[in-house]
């Protein structure tokens, strides 16, 4: 009898959004992973039993939760955090690792943060809803990439409409397209330098007022939302061509390769040359398949 199911998402030209790894596992009693960071989002649903997790904070301070079926909990890029089932009534979950570059607002919308780690749906049908797109996702691995990432989305939407602690939304304001005008630029000009001051005067805003628009909007600074870009288009250039690491790094942004390397290996957890690496081995298993 299965007691988990794993699956790694096999293709990652995508930007707003990326999935990574997704599965649902009956733990056993007493099942712990961590303490450990991760380099992306991981939200996990509790489909039945209990558990206990803790992490840090946005202030660096650890906090406790013990959970119950129908709630989850929140993994944010760079958190540490353990969690471990309960050793009489071993929880079962479903989970779902993702990120990108509208992940962090996505997840806001929700109401979830490093210092709100976890979800309580506003019923526990609403819940299970969530749950049931997750599991979904789970049982159909060998989908295609476009039909796992539409699942994705309904998964956040699902989310953000169900949580307890979602944020209010008053529809499309003109901030938003302030935001989405930067966006396009930075898209288009993410090859060389830009300052804060430039896509400021794109949107004939203060450079100030922008730059507090931009992070309440995306959830970081502009810069920071300027070096995920310039990391992702590197991703799928080292992913889709064969031109050296340098070149990429130019390419991007990073005329000297040390800066690209470091950069990327923050972002990521290993060197542009460990990641080329890892997803060439990725594409030739499933091309073998």
């Amino acid at each position: 009898m299965e007691d988990h199911s794993f699956s790694v998402f096999p293709n990652e030209n995508f930007l707003d959004l990326r999935l990574y790894q997704y599965g649902w596992e009956q733990c056993a009693p007493l099942h712990s992973f961590g303490p450990f960071i991760r380099n992306h989002y991981l939200f996990h649903y509790v489909i039945s039993g209990r558990g206990h997790f803790d992490a840090t904070d946005a202030d660096g301070v650890r906090r406790d939760y013990d959970l119950s079926a129908d709630q989850g909990f929140l993994i944010c890029p760079g958190q540490i955090s353990t969690y471990i089932a309960d050793k009489d009534q071993p929880w079962k979950y479903v989970w779902v690792e993702f990120d990108g570059l509208r992940a962090a607002e996505y997840v806001e919308s929700a109401g979830l943060s490093l210092s709100q780690a976890v979800y309580r749906p506003q019923s526990k049908a609403e819940g299970q809803r969530t749950r049931d797109i997750m599991l979904y996702m789970a049982e159909h691995s060998d989908a295609s990439p476009l039909h796992l990432m539409g699942h994705l989305y309904l998964f956040l939407d699902a989310l953000v409409q169900t949580s307890s602690t979602r944020r209010a939304l008053h529809g499309v304001q003109l901030k938003d397209f302030y935001i989405q005008e930067a966006i396009n630029y930075m898209e288009h000009n993410y090859q060389r330098e830009l300052s804060v001051e430039e896509l400021a005067d794109v949107c004939k805003l203060n450079r100030s007022y922008f730059s507090k628009l931009f992070k309440d909007s995306m959830g970081c600074p502009p810069q920071e939302f300027l070096i995920r870009l310039r990391l992702s288009r590197a991703a799928d250039f080292m992913k889709g061509t064969r031109k050296s690491i340098g070149d990429i790094a130019a390419r991007c942004g990073y005329p000297n390769q040390l800066h690209f390397s470091r950069a990327f290996k923050k972002r990521y957890g290993v060197s542009p040359r460990e990641w080329r690496q890892q997803n060439q081995i990725r594409q030739t298993q499933q091309m073998k398949k």
